[in-house]
């Protein structure tokens, strides 16, 4: 019956992952890309200056460890299908694979590279979440991210649009993990004023 169970909320976990990555890949498609289009079109295809998922990458990873990977995958694979334009999708269709698991596998890597530095950050290591720690790994995850998809995309990208799109891809990964830890310091900020609130009345 426990191994059920393990089975049930893994599959749970599997499925809100992949989700809220679709989510938020969603929101940066329809909000952030078309305002970037205009300005950067050429970094654009391949890049956002706010990419919200890689906030879902590194919270995930923190969380569930190697176990996020797959789901990660599975919501980037889920929103090229439905997000990315179908002559773009068909540029990036040879390499389109690879850049999926650099993307799901970079937080990952990220927080064993700083565990391997004694930095244990994965949830349940430490008794209070540091944001800030959080934020350097992220960033750490970010820069594994750009340089990955740069090589993944080295055949695609002109020469002279290598070091904006490496740029890009840096900097959206970190302002949108940063906006995803902000919306989350304020969820949480208002689920304690809200329990708070109640409690005199219990």
């Amino acid at each position: 019956m426990m191994r059920v169970f393990q089975h049930f909320a893994g599959l749970q976990s599997f499925a809100v992952i992949t989700a809220v990555y679709v989510v938020c890949h969603g929101l940066t498609a329809w909000v952030v890309t078309p305002v970037q289009g205009m300005f950067l079109p050429e970094v654009t295809v391949f890049a956002s200056l706010v990419y919200l998922p890689h906030g879902v990458r590194v919270l995930a990873a923190w969380l569930m460890g190697w176990r996020a990977v797959l789901p990660l995958a599975a919501g980037a694979f889920l929103s090229e299908l439905m997000f990315t334009d179908a002559n773009v999708r068909q540029l990036m269709e040879p390499v389109l694979l690879e850049s999926i698991a650099v993307g799901a596998f970079s937080a990952f890597a990220a927080f064993e590279i700083a565990g391997l530095f004694g930095w244990k950050l994965y949830a349940g290591q430490s008794r209070r979440i540091a944001w800030t720690s959080l934020l350097a790994v992220g960033a750490l995850a970010s820069l594994i991210n750009s340089a990955g998809q740069s090589v993944v995309f080295s055949g695609l990208i002109f020469p002279g649009d290598q070091l904006p799109v490496m740029a890009v891809y840096a900097a959206g990964d970190l302002i949108g993990l940063a906006v995803c830890m902000l919306a989350l310091t304020l969820i949480f900020r208002w689920l304690r004023l809200a329990a708070g609130k109640r409690r005199p009345q219990e």
